[in-house]
């Protein structure tokens, strides 16, 4: 179970809290929490948090220390001259072969010409769908997804978000997004911010 308690933060130097008294949760054993809001609410402050990145000045985050997590952030973090397989093979849960890793690229519809590529050369779909086959082959118990189906075209979006949707079965994730359909299509706990 993941679990917020009155969870605040505050930069240092500012003056005013970027959020307070946030609490939620998200019983084990598999599901969703969204952290939803406007613009500057605070969501990917508080992913980061709940991750360990930083601190909360108040309250208390429970249930995700010491569990292996994997992350897609708003910025791809790829490796840019490795490959798409190369990048992929860095966080995967056990030695992978070639033809594992082209199987879940080809899965969530990332052409084979693209597979031995830099990733520096790939266009920003492409990249995504590197980044979200990265997370998700991780050996990681929590799944935290921060917009991350930016820069995938309208026409392949069902087909990744069914992807992540059957990968993500039995872990605890961490949601963000501003696409309703996005929020209804995964479910889950809600936690609004701001």
């Amino acid at each position: 179970m993941i679990r917020l308690v009155d969870v605040g933060f505050v930069y240092p130097d500012a003056e005013t809290a970027v959020f307070e008294g946030v609490s939620g949760e998200l019983p084990g054993g598999g599901g969703v929490l969204q952290l939803s809001g406007a613009n500057g609410a605070g969501k990917t402050t508080l992913l980061k948090v709940v991750l360990g990145l930083l601190a909360p000045s108040s309250g208390r985050v429970e249930g995700v220390a010491g569990r292996p997590l994997a992350a897609v952030f708003q910025e791809d973090r790829l490796i840019e001259p490795l490959s798409a397989i190369a990048n992929v093979r860095l966080t995967s849960r056990r030695p992978a072969t070639n033809a594992e890793i082209c199987a879940e690229l080809t899965a969530i519809g990332l052409d084979a010409d693209a597979w031995d590529r830099p990733v520096s050369a790939l266009s920003g779909g492409q990249r995504r769908r590197v980044c979200l086959v990265r997370a998700l082959r991780a050996d990681a118990e929590v799944i935290a997804l921060d917009e991350p189906f930016t820069g995938i075209d309208a026409d392949a979006l069902p087909e990744v978000m069914a992807y992540v949707r059957d990968r993500i079965a039995g872990l605890d994730v961490i949601l963000i997004t501003h696409d309703p359909a996005q929020a209804s299509f995964f479910g889950g706990e809600i936690i609004q911010l701001g």
